[in-house]
């Protein structure tokens, strides 16, 4: 399926955001996730689907100071 992924298009399997996740290399990592500007819980990743023109948002905290 093709979705935009923090802004650039990808072509990815899914079909959830959870296998999405382990498919760019952060299922296990502790992100945060917005669909479609919306944020998305952890806990709903892996019963959401994804569907093409979707727009994942990944972000991962920052430490620092």
């Amino acid at each position: 399926m093709k979705i935009t992924l923090n802004g650039a298009a990808r072509e990815l399997t899914g079909p959830s955001v959870q296998d999405v996740l382990s498919e760019i290399g952060l299922g296990t990592a502790k992100v945060a996730t917005a669909l479609n500007g919306n944020f998305l819980p952890a806990a709903t990743r892996a019963a959401t689907t994804l569907k093409d023109g979707d727009a994942l948002e990944v972000v991962a905290p920052m430490q620092g100071g």
